[in-house]
């Protein structure tokens, strides 16, 4: 079955139990668990019940879709996903991306844990990602077969969205900074002189996940915006090795104040 069947078949299991379009679709990355819980209404879909789903075999990563009411806006969201790393296929959260959309989401929330390559963007605080650099190489369009795989990213990350995700850490006082994202293929982290030559490109944070997924939201139309929780600094920065476990310990911190962020963004997108 073709990507949009296997996702029209997943949406409408969804609807059947869950009526209605959504607003917004989100991507609930390291220590996000939390903010699926305070979904109003909430009707839980295990990935491994719907059709095309991956099932995330990091510890860190749940495997549902949810679907509700947070601040008055209709979400679904995507708890937890699948990586580059765990199968070597960069396009496997296609059909997860491409419920969202046949739920009725026009935008969608991206949010990741991150390495830092700036000293003054330190672990537990927040970058919203305002441009990427794909070092792994990998597109997740590679094997489409029409011209519409030439997708243009100047804009990757909406303008509209990044201002009002900008306008809401203000509301809620949180600091938010901006910067450009690194997607490394992991699942090894970074080693020093990776990190040395990606701040001479510009970098500002890496990471293992997410610009696949930006590059085929946009594919499909969807507007994206995206944040990263700041989990550590990059390799060689701090003087002490690297771990998963780190990234378990910090993420939650990140976490709270994204939750106030994203929080505070959905009410504001009831108002209008």
């Amino acid at each position: 079955m073709t990507t949009q069947g296997l996702a029209r078949d997943a949406a409408n299991r969804v609807m059947e139990k869950a009526p209605g379009s959504c607003q917004i679709g989100m991507v609930l990355g390291s220590g996000l668990g939390s903010l699926a819980d305070q979904v109003e209404n909430a009707v839980r879909f295990p990935y491994a019940d719907l059709p095309g789903f991956p099932v995330s075999s990091v510890s860190s990563h749940a495997s549902e879709l949810i679907v509700g009411t947070l601040m008055g806006v209709k979400v679904a969201i995507l708890a937890g996903r699948a990586h580059f790393y765990e199968s070597g296929n960069a396009r496997v959260m296609e059909v997860p991306l491409a419920t969202l959309k046949a739920l009725g989401c026009e935008e969608i929330l991206l949010t990741n844990a991150a390495g830092s390559l700036r000293e003054e963007i330190a672990p537990g605080e927040l970058m919203l990602i305002d441009d990427h650099i794909n070092w792994s190489g990998r597109n997740p369009l590679i094997g489409i077969e029409s011209d519409d795989r030439f997708v243009g990213l100047t804009e990757a990350y909406d303008v509209s969205i990044r201002a009002n995700l900008t306008r809401a850490a203000v509301d809620v006082g949180v600091d938010l900074k901006s910067g450009v994202y690194t997607w490394f293929s992991g699942p090894s982290f970074e080693t020093p002189a990776e990190i040395r030559a990606i701040r001479m490109l510009g970098a500002d944070a890496v990471g293992m996940s997410t610009v696949p997924e930006v590059i085929m939201a946009r594919w499909m139309g969807l507007k994206v915006g995206a944040v990263s929780t700041i989990t550590n600094y990059g390799a060689g920065m701090s003087g002490t090795e690297l771990s998963h476990e780190e990234t378990k310990e910090v993420g939650p911190i990140g976490a709270v104040k994204l939750i106030k962020v994203i929080r505070a963004y959905l009410a504001n997108k009831a108002k209008i």
